[in-house]
């Protein structure tokens, strides 16, 4: 029998609007021993069936939801249903950039809560982060094998958000093999290497395709700054627009070597390319006190705030950063600024960057935003997968 849960009076109003999302306080009673993972009806105080989610006894999102309908059943079919749609929607996607690598599937904003799954190449990269996703593992992958037989499957759940659902971290293959050496994908015609299993999340920042592409306008003949570059793309983009100079700067050698990798995957001029293994807060205030200067600068910093308790801090450290990066920009140069941070909202962002003008004593031309690319959409039922915001300056 499926176990159900019962909401608090007057709860129901975020299932009304379709949030995939219940949390525990909102739990009035729980029918029958769910255990992790599990399916459960959740019903209304009154008793009106209200969707289909799965249990997680141990986090504060205690119900993620699977479907809105009661009479649909959470199998192999349901899950092969929205991985197909989802690669449906993301076709156009596809086709403009000649992308060989692309997120197929964006968790909540593809109805599929805790369950991310990128496609490199011939390999899908799943990262399972809720109690229900790995409930269902087997039949994800069965679904993933029916819609791409010829693809493998890897897992990269080692993240540290499944402790909050109870689950342990895990990596490995879940069909066919694990990949023996670092896989090439094809972005906008550049090839870039991605390391499925030692990379950062999946293995590479898919997210960041159109701004990476965006930058290509700002470089011809200009000296470029490329903060937090990893393995280098933004670089890559750089390179091809005819820059003189990119600079690409990151903490990780690996990365910095892939970084070089990919210039010479792509046969560009690896002579006007330079790779700096240093902290970036630190590299900027040398340059800074050396009265080194840049025309263009791309700010792409790791998540400043995990948690509420944290917005203030990445306040500071992403007001600091900015401020620094204007110091070394000359005038008229153009900023690249980002912000991966879920919690950093638009409007706070954009008043933290401001805030770092008026601090750096420049003057401050937001020309355009920039989000996440489209194949990591944002449901309307699910604001919070809007996460990735970015702004063009010209600072004066």
């Amino acid at each position: 029998m499926t176990c159900a849960l019962y909401l608090q009076p007057g709860r129901e109003k975020s299932l009304n609007r379709r949030h995939p999302w219940v949390f525990s306080k909102a739990i009035k009673k729980v029918k029958g021993k769910p255990a992790l993972g599990d399916t459960v009806k959740i019903y209304s105080n009154e008793g009106k069936y209200l969707a289909t989610a799965a249990y997680s006894p141990d986090s504060q999102i205690r119900a993620r939801i699977w479907t809105f309908d009661e009479s649909q059943h959470i199998d192999q079919a349901f899950f092969e249903q929205k991985l197909a749609r989802a690669l449906a929607a993301r076709e156009y996607v596809i086709a403009e950039g000649g992308l060989t690598g692309f997120r197929l599937c964006a968790a909540e904003s593809d109805g599929l809560p805790g369950v991310t799954i990128d496609k490199f190449d011939n390999y899908l990269v799943c990262q399972l982060l809720s109690a229900g996703a790995e409930r269902h593992k087997g039949e994800i992958v069965m679904a993933l094998q029916s819609l791409f037989p010829d693809c493998h499957v890897y897992e990269r759940s080692d993240v540290d958000v499944r402790k909050k659902e109870g689950l342990d971290k895990i990596t490995g293959p879940l069909a066919g093999y694990a990949p023996t050496a670092p896989v090439l994908i094809s972005e906008n015609g550049l090839k870039i290497e991605v390391d499925i299993i030692g990379g950062h999340k999946t293995g590479f920042y898919l997210d960041q395709r159109d701004s990476r592409a965006a930058l290509e306008r700002f470089v011809k003949d200009k000296q470029v700054l490329n903060c937090f570059c990893y393995t280098g793309t933004f670089g890559l983009y750089a390179l091809r627009g005819g820059c003189s100079k990119v600079i690409n700067v990151d903490v990780s050698q690996p990365a910095l070597d892939t970084a070089k990798r990919n210039v010479e995957h792509n046969e560009l001029d690896l002579s006007k390319a330079e790779f700096v293994k240093q902290d970036v807060f630190k590299l900027l205030r040398q340059y800074r006190d050396e009265g080194r200067q840049f025309d263009t600068i791309v700010m792409d910093p790791p998540k400043f705030a995990e948690s509420k308790a944290q917005l203030n801090g990445a306040c500071r450290g992403y007001k600091d950063i900015n401020m620094i990066a204007m110091q070394i920009l000359k005038p008229g140069g153009t900023l690249l600024t980002f912000s991966c941070s879920g919690l950093m909202e638009q409007n706070l962002f954009q008043k933290v960057v401001a805030d770092a003008a008026l601090d750096a004593g420049k003057e401050l031309l937001i020309m355009e935003r920039l989000n996440q690319a489209a194949d990591h959409p944002i449901a309307g039922n699910y604001p919070e997968g809007f996460y990735l915001k970015g702004l063009i300056c010209k600072v004066y």
